[in-house]
């Protein structure tokens, strides 16, 4: 979480209800967003010495959301992933990070070889604010490129692998 470092966020389907991101802050705290399919969100911070129990929350409405989002600078990425891998069994998604310096930061990502090595598709590229959905092969990489991919469970495991990132965050 510090010095260029991204914080590891873990991203769970909740069947019927939306998406669960949760996050452990520097200071040990978690934070979670459970962003419904109605595109309102939970936003919860829990405690440290008792991490079941909510201290704060705020109920978002789809246009607060987007507020705190753009605040943020970050980006949606294309719900209609999100909810094709909550309604097909066995199919998952994952944010995998491109390191800056790492073998991928100025590469293709033609050259990761992703589906043929692993089985996943990688299915949209944010970058910063941007994103690209449907990237080709011949799309270059830099360092901090968020890759969004679906697949078999394992298959992201690998493909983390593949990438070295170390920072895949497969739904269950």
């Amino acid at each position: 979480m510090s010095h260029g470092r991204r914080a590891q966020v873990k991203e769970s389907v909740l069947p019927g209800v939306g998406v669960r991101y949760e996050l452990t802050t520097r200071a040990g705290r978690t934070l979670v967003v459970v962003v419904h399919r109605d595109d309102v969100a939970d936003l919860c911070a829990f405690s440290r010495e008792d991490p079941d129990r909510a201290q704060d929350s705020l109920h978002l409405t789809l246009e607060e959301s987007d507020a705190v989002a753009d605040m943020l600078g970050t980006t949606r990425v294309a719900k209609h992933f999100i909810d094709l891998s909550a309604e097909v069994p066995g199919l998952e998604s994952a944010r995998l990070v491109v390191e800056p310096g790492s073998r991928y930061d100025g590469a293709t990502l033609g050259d990761t070889r992703a589906r043929t090595l692993t089985g996943c598709s990688v299915v949209a590229l944010v970058r910063g604010e941007s994103v690209v959905t449907a990237p080709t092969p011949g799309q270059e990489l830099r360092g901090g490129d968020v890759l969004v991919a679906i697949g078999a469970q394992s298959g992201l495991v690998a493909l983390s692998e593949v990438l070295g990132s170390g920072s895949a965050q497969p739904r269950p």
